[in-house]
């Protein structure tokens, strides 16, 4: 399964991407890290993710605009909402736009390798 993480913080992205290296996610291959919602699109446009982890609070292009641009591509793929955001309106916006799941900020390591671990069963 094709990984693409995209946060704008450095940080969060690093550690999506050492949590998804966890031996129970053995069959998750990171393909990309994105800060904004337009590099989401340009690597996606390339690399054809299964899985797509999306903060919805960033430059240039917010998770809320790309997870549309991306599901409009490719309508089946899987993106998990992992943000900060307390805004219930924006999350069910999110979801109602295609997102298949949703993991608050902070996260334990447990919470994301759970949600994580749902998208692969689903794709085994």
């Amino acid at each position: 399964m094709k990984l693409l993480i995209v946060d704008d913080s450095s940080v969060i992205r690093s550690r999506i991407a050492r949590i998804s290296n966890e031996s129970r996610l053995s069959n998750l291959n990171i393909i990309g890290l994105a800060k904004n919602g337009n590099e989401a699109v340009r690597i996606c446009k390339v690399m054809q993710p299964d899985l797509v982890t999306m903060d919805l609070t960033m430059p240039e292009m917010d998770g809320v605009s790309c997870i549309a641009e991306l599901i409009g591509m490719h309508p089946d793929m899987n993106i998990l909402v992992i943000s900060a955001l307390s805004d219930r309106t924006t999350a069910l916006q999110a979801l109602k736009l295609g997102a298949r799941g949703f993991l608050n900020k902070p996260f334990s390591d447990k919470q994301l390798i759970d949600a994580l671990m749902e998208f692969q069963g689903a794709k085994e």
